[in-house]
C-alpha cells in the first residue's frame, strides 16, 4: 500500500528542506534521513571542504531537538564527551554535570582526529541510548543522533576507528566533489551569505519520534529478510576480506530498507531497497587482510556481490 499521508508529507518536507543546503546530493541527503528515520547513527567519510560539517548542521537545524558539536582533538578526554561527576561542597555530595553528548543530535566533528580512548566514549551512548559515568547510568534525550564526520585515514593527524566504533554506525556515506555547474551554484550561494543561515526547523523531537515508530510498522517479507542475510553472510566469504559485516549489519540493513520503503511512499520493502542500502550500510564494515582497505574498495566489493546474489521475487 502506499503512503500519502501527513506523515509521508513530514518525512518529505526534511528531505527538501535539507537540500536547500546541500546541492546536487539529493542521494545522500535521503540515506542521511533514512538513518535518521531507522534509528541509527550516521558517518560521513571524505575529503575537507566537501560539506561533511554542513549536511550535519542542516540536519540539525531541521529538527527543533537541542543539538552539541563536539570538535574531536587528540587532548580531548572521553569525560570531555559524556560529562563528569563533581563534588558539590554546599550539598556534600557527587553532582553529574552532563556533556555534550546529552541532546538529540550531537555532531561528532572530525571524530577520528581523537585517540581511540575518547573514540570509545561513544560506544555505549551509540548502542543503548545511556552513559555510564562513577558507576551511574544516565539516559540520553530521545530521539538520538550521532552524527559523525572523518577525513581519509590516509591523511596525517587521524586514528582508524576501531571496527566496534564503525560497526555502531548503521549507514555510512561519502559527499564526493560536485560536479562543475554545481560547484559554481555553490559559489555564487555563498557570495553573500551561507544558505544553512537561512534553514529553519521543519519537525520537532516529537514528530521524529513518531515517524521512526511508523518505520518500525513497515512490512519486511520473509523473503526479503532472507535475501538480506545471504548478502550480509556473503560478505564474511569475499576474496581479500578477513572480517565481514556482523549480524548487527542485517539488522541494519533490514531497519534501513524500511526507512527507504517509507521515503519512498510504500509500507513494504522490496528487493530494490535493500539492494539500495546494501553499499552504505555493509561497506564500512568490511576489514580486508591489508587491515585497512579504501572505503572505495569495500564499496566496489559489494557492488559485485549484488550481481551475484540471487534476488527473490515477490
Amino acid at each position: 500500500m502506499a503512503i500519502h499521508g501527513p506523515s509521508h508529507a513530514k518525512a518529505a518536507r526534511l528531505v527538501e528542506n535539507v537540500c536547500r543546503a546541500i546541492k546536487g546530493k539529493e542521494r545522500q541527503v535521503r540515506l542521511a534521513v533514512t538513518c535518521l528515520l531507522a534509528q541509527g547513527h550516521l558517518l560521513i567519510q571524505d575529503v575537507p571542504g566537501v560539506g561533511k560539517t554542513v549536511l550535519a548542521r542542516a540536519l540539525s537545524l531541521s529538527i527543533s531537538g537541542t543539538f552539541k558539536r563536539i570538535q574531536f582533538t587528540p587532548d580531548l578526554l572521553p569525560t570531555d564527551v559524556t560529562g563528569v561527576s563533581v563534588f558539590n561542597q554546599q550539598a556534600c555530595r557527587f553532582e553529574f554535570r552532563p556533556g555534550p553528548i546529552f541532546a538529540h543530535v550531537v555532531l561528532a566533528d572530525e571524530i577520528n582526529r581523537a585517540t581511540p580512548r575518547t573514540q570509545a566514549s561513544l560506544l555505549e551512548a551509540m548502542d543503548e541510548g545511556r552513559v555510564t559515568v562513577d558507576g551511574e547510568t544516565h539516559s540520553l534525550p530521545r530521539p538520538f543522533f550521532v552524527v559523525a564526520t572523518q577525513n581519509p585515514v590516509e591523511q596525517h593527524g587521524t586514528f582508524p576507528l576501531p571496527e566496534g566504533q564503525l560497526d555502531r554506525f548503521m549507514i555510512s556515506l561519502s559527499l564526493d566533489y560536485p560536479d562543475e555547474e554545481v560547484e559554481r551554484e555553490v559559489v555564487e550561494m555563498q557570495l553573500l551569505r551561507h544558505p544553512i543561515d537561512d534553514l529553519s526547523p521543519v519537525l520537532t523531537a516529537e514528530d521524529v519520534l513518531g515517524l521512526q515508530e511508523e518505520v518500525r510498522r513497515v512490512r519486511v517479507h520473509a523473503d526479503i529478510t532472507a535475501y538480506l542475510v545471504s548478502l550480509v553472510r556473503a560478505t564474511r566469504g569475499l576474496e581479500g576480506i578477513s572480517m565481514g559485516s556482523s549480524p548487527r549489519g542485517a539488522v541494519f540493513l533490514a531497519r534501513a530498507s524500511q526507512a527507504w520503503a517509507f521515503l519512498e511512499g510504500r509500507d513494504f520493502v522490496v528487493p530494490d531497497d535493500v539492494k539500495e542500502l546494501a553499499v552504505p550500510v555493509l561497506a564500512h564494515r568490511l576489514v580486508s587482510v591489508e587491515r585497512w582497505p579504501s572505503l572505495g574498495q569495500a564499496r566496489e566489493a559489494i557492488s559485485r556481490l549484488l550481481e551475484r546474489v540471487p534476488v527473490p521475487v515477490l
